[in-house]
Parts: structure tokens; C-alpha cells; sequence
């Protein structure tokens, strides 16, 4: 990929793809994480003399126009981090012929907002003429939409096609240097927490870990699959009966290349995942039938704890209970805590753990946090993400 510093940008028309699907109430943008983080590339490109044409997706619209998922919001806010007008026209697609008009008239040195991405029914499929038309706007295209980058979409991998100078905005380029560098060469000893709901949906992680990690702590409902799969009794904790002989596979895995698996022995449970119940500490292989377990226990958090205090790397994805309803949020919360007081490179993996260092408060203390949840999930995998790939 080249870098932004070895593109010629000056009085370019440069087309970038950010990720702005942020999170909207009414016409407000409640969270601007992604946006703020798309910031110092955006700034770079203006101050190399460029003029900026920005396009993203918001939302899921059904391949049409839908009013709550229009990018005016998302101008407007935008328009007030940069201290500049962004320019936006309200349409039916982001390669509409008033689209088109509008970015033709664009004044040198001004920053536009295309509509949403997704308003075309042909941005899902990879449109070769809608990547042409995209292209058309502009001299140069920039990817700095990490989160969008593992879609093989128009705005993301057919647009590249139909431009000569092409390259990665520096947010792009830090979460793919980042997160591949866990991958070929961490420092040791590198530790991996996983959480989240379902087995299946880190198999492909753990997998591919399993080459460079010493150890990965489980946590969240994942964990009840590995115990009923050891014959432990779980209760009513969620468990996914048809990935128990996999999970079994997993550990044989790891015991076979020396990695340990560090499943949590307590868990705090109750009878539905509700505020205000009353709870109970029980062993995670021994949980009554008509509890279940919704976070790491007191023993579990302090076995976890004492663990990460000897890694020199340590990524976390995936929170340890249901993190979202108190006091199911404790484990968690302690695992943040702890995590911004090690001497270590720490990185978060997207999605939830994202929200829960933001709630710890501890989010400045992370050296990476990763802003593509299924991007990095995809990287991590050790796949090959067809926005990271087009720019090559």
C-alpha cells in the first residue's frame, strides 16, 4: 500500500472512503469515535493542498433512499470538528447526476459529503460502473475506512480499479501494521482474551492465535461451550450444543502446540440476565439448572488478572459476561482496570471491548484500539481484506 506521504496530492481532487456509520439520534451524532479518528487524515490531505470528496455508508437502507440514514447529520458534525463548511447534497445515490453536478462545482480546497453508499442497491455488489463512477470524481482515491475494509464493496475495491494514484489514509495503515504485527512478531509473552457469546464466531481466531499466543483466556458465554464440552454442568447458560466437538478440538490444539487455555473457574449467575436479581458465585463447571453464568467470578478475575501481569502484549476482544446490564458488568470492568496498569503493548480487538474501555474510563491508557470490528476479526484471521488488497 502507498502511504498518504508518498501520494502527490497537491490541488488533487482526492476521493476518500471513511467510516462514518455512526451512531445517530434524531439529527445528532451521539458517538464521533470514528469520526475523530478519521481526523488527521482528512486534515494531512487539506493541508497538502487537496481538494476532499469523502464517501461512506451509514446504517443498513434496503438498496434505496431512506431519510433516517441520510449523511446530513454527519456533515454537519463533521463540519464543526474541521472548522470548515463540508458540502452535502441530499439525493438519491452517491453517483446520481445531481451527485455528480454537485461534486463538479466543488470550489478548490473545499471538503464534500457524498450521500450514503449504500442508497445503491449496486454498492453491495461491487459494481465495476459504480467504482468508475465514484472514480470519476476525483484524481486520487484514499481507503481510511478500516471498518468497511473486509466488504468487497463499490466504494471500497471496484473504485480502485478505475484510479492511477491510490493509497491508504493513516488510519488504515496503523490498524493493518498493527494488528499484522500480532500476527508475525509480538513481544512475548502475548496473551489473547476472547469474549463475547459464541464459539463460533472466533473459531478462525483462535485458530490462527494459536501460532503465536501463550496463552488465551476465555470469557463471556463462549466459555460454558469448553465446560459442557469437559462434561461440565452449566445450567442455563448459553451454550452452543453443536460446537462442542469443536471446542474439544481447541484444546487439543492448544495443548498440542503448548498454548494454555485459561477458561474461567467461577462465574457469577441468575436466573436471566436482568438488573436486580439475585445473584450467586457458583464453580463454571457446577452451575444449578435453573441459573446461568453472565460474568467471570471473583476467583476467575483474579486468576486472569495475576496471568496478564507477565505479558509484554495482550490483545482483548470480546467482554467477559454480559458487560451492557450491572453487575454483570464487573469482570469486565476489572479486566479494563487492569489492563491499563500493565507495562505492556495492548491492543483492542473492536466492538464491544471497544465500548467497555470507553466506559472504564481507561480508553487513553490502550496503545491500539482497533475501530473495525469485523475488519480486524477478518485480519486477525489471518484473511486478506479486499479493501487493504485493491490498494496494492
Amino acid at each position: 500500500m502507498k502511504q498518504l506521504s508518498n501520494l502527490d496530492l497537491k490541488d488533487k481532487r482526492v476521493l476518500v472512503r471513511v467510516d462514518f456509520n455512526v451512531p445517530l439520534k434524531g439529527n445528532t451524532v451521539t458517538d464521533d469515535t470514528r469520526i475523530v479518528a478519521a481526523l488527521p487524515t482528512l486534515r494531512y490531505i487539506l493541508d497538502e493542498g487537496a481538494t476532499l470528496i469523502l464517501m461512506s455508508h451509514l446504517g443498513r437502507p434496503k438498496d434505496a433512499p431512506e431519510d433516517k440514514y441520510r449523511m446530513g447529520p454527519v456533515a454537519k458534525h463533521l463540519a464543526e470538528l474541521l472548522g470548515q463548511e463540508v458540502r452535502y447534497l441530499p439525493c438519491d445515490s452517491a453517483v446520481s447526476p445531481e451527485q455528480a453536478d454537485f461534486v463538479a462545482r466543488a470550489p478548490k480546497g473545499s471538503v464534500t459529503l457524498l450521500e450514503n453508499t449504500r442508497f445503491d442497491p449496486r454498492e453491495g455488489k461491487n459494481d465495476s460502473e459504480m467504482g468508475r463512477l465514484l472514480a470519476s470524481y476525483a484524481d486520487v482515491y484514499v481507503n481510511d475506512a478500516f471498518g468497511a475494509a473486509h466488504r468487497a464493496h463499490a466504494s471500497t475495491e471496484a473504485v480502485a480499479h478505475f484510479v492511477k494514484e491510490k493509497g491508504a489514509g493513516g488510519l488504515l495503515e496503523r490498524e493493518v501494521n498493527t494488528l499484522s504485527q500480532l500476527l508475525k512478531e509480538p513481544q512475548k509473552p502475548f496473551k489473547v482474551i476472547i469474549g463475547g457469546a459464541k464459539v463460533s464466531d472466533k473459531i478462525a481466531v483462535i485458530e490462527n492465535l494459536l501460532k503465536v499466543v501463550d496463552e488465551i483466556l476465555i470469557g463471556g458465554a463462549m466459555a460454558y461451550t469448553f465446560f459442557k464440552a469437559q462434561g461440565g454442568k452449566v445450567g442455563k447458560s448459553l451454550v452452543e450444543d453443536d460446537k462442542l466437538d469443536l471446542a474439544l478440538e481447541l484444546l487439543a490444539q492448544a495443548k498440542a502446540r503448548g498454548v494454555t487455555i485459561r477458561l474461567p473457574e467461577d462465574s457469577l449467575c441468575a436466573s436471566a440476565i436482568n438488573a436486580g436479581l439475585d445473584t450467586a458465585v457458583h464453580s463454571s463447571n457446577a452451575i444449578p439448572d435453573d441459573l446461568m453464568g453472565l460474568d467471570a467470578g471473583p476467583k476467575a478475575i483474579a486468576s486472569y488478572q495475576a496471568s496478564l501481569k507477565e505479558a509484554k502484549t495482550v490483545l482483548w476482544n470480546g467482554p467477559l459476561g454480559v458487560f451492557e446490564v450491572p453487575p454483570f458488568d464487573t469482570g469486565t470492568n476489572a479486566i479494563a482496570h487492569s489492563l491499563a496498569e500493565l507495562d505492556a503493548f495492548i491492543v483492542i480487538g473492536g466492538g464491544d471491548s471497544v465500548a467497555a474501555v470507553n466506559a472504564a474510563g481507561v480508553a487513553d491508557k490502550m496503545d491500539h484500539i482497533s475501530t473495525g470490528g469485523g475488519a480486524s476479526l477478518e485480519l486477525l484471521e489471518g484473511q486478506v481484506l479486499p479493501g487493504v488488497a485493491a490498494l496494492g
